[in-house]
């Protein structure tokens, strides 16, 4: 069984939702026959900024209203992180996963970006949520998370089962660190003996900042299965979950790491 995955690199518009419905409603639309799940950047709709936590929306504000409205429509699944007003009145950086039934897996970003000032503004998250779909398990991650490998460290489970199969992680990765972002990537993978998707956007913000973009697929050996280059576009990559299988079984690093519980 595979599963196929869109990457939507896009230039997100600045603080301003309904055009970003506009923008990226059309890639889901286009892409949605041909995949099973489509992938958008941190912050689609507003882009990363901390002046969107004040006009957070809840679970039940219209932009999550018109993600769900999305899903259903093109029956595929759509991912990406948003700003949020938690349910204790908290703003959060959080990704949610909208499959076509509405019944969404929330995941809010647990290592807020201090050198912008995002902790400041925002609510760090403590759950790790595991998603099973299209025969993969997926973990999902924004951004600075990409940067703790030990927050995204795969944990043997019941069985020998390793906890997730695919690292999906959303950005806005700034240009000057790009070559950390390739690196880290692939750094992931390999020590994961896991698929890494990633999604990033291009362009430029409000703040003036620069993005490469480089959204990518990395395979369990740290090779790119697709790199986007620095301009607007999408693709899609099929994954197998057989030669991810066959790999960990030559190959079974696992079963030599360190054991440490940690306080999340």
């Amino acid at each position: 069984m595979t599963l196929r995955l869109a990457l939507v690199q896009a230039d997100t518009r600045w603080h301003d939702p309904a055009g970003n419905r506009e923008l990226y409603g059309a890639q889901v639309r286009r892409l949605a026959p041909d995949c099973d799940l489509v992938v958008l950047p941190e912050t689609f709709l507003s882009g990363f900024s901390n002046d969107a936590a004040a006009l957070a929306e809840g679970m039940d504000g219209e932009n999550v209203r018109w993600l769900a409205s999305l899903a259903a429509e093109c029956q595929v699944v759509v991912a990406g992180s948003l700003v949020i007003k938690a349910e204790d009145g908290r703003a959060v950086n959080r990704f949610i996963w909208m499959p076509p039934d509405g019944q969404a897996v929330i995941y809010d970003k647990r290592h807020l970006f201090r050198m912008a000032n995002e902790h400041e503004r925002y609510a760090p998250g403590a759950q790790r949520p595991i998603i099973e779909f299209g025969g993969l398990r997926i973990f999902p991650a924004v951004c600075y998370d990409l940067r703790f490998p030990v927050w995204l460290r795969n944990r043997l489970g019941p069985g020998g089962r390793m906890e997730y199969d695919l690292l999906l992680l959303v950005a806005n990765w700034p240009k000057p660190r790009r070559q950390h972002w390739r690196t880290l990537l692939q750094a992931r993978a390999i020590e994961n003996l896991a698929y890494v998707a990633a999604v990033n956007r291009v362009g430029s913000d409000g703040n003036q900042i620069d993005y490469a973009g480089d959204s990518a697929v990395i395979d369990f050996l740290g090779q790119p299965m697709v790199e986007l280059g620095g301009q607007p576009q999408a693709a899609i990559v099929e994954l197998d979950r057989a030669p991810l299988d066959a790999h960990r079984q030559r190959f079974p690093a696992q079963m030599d790491a360190d054991r440490f519980s940690a306080d999340w």
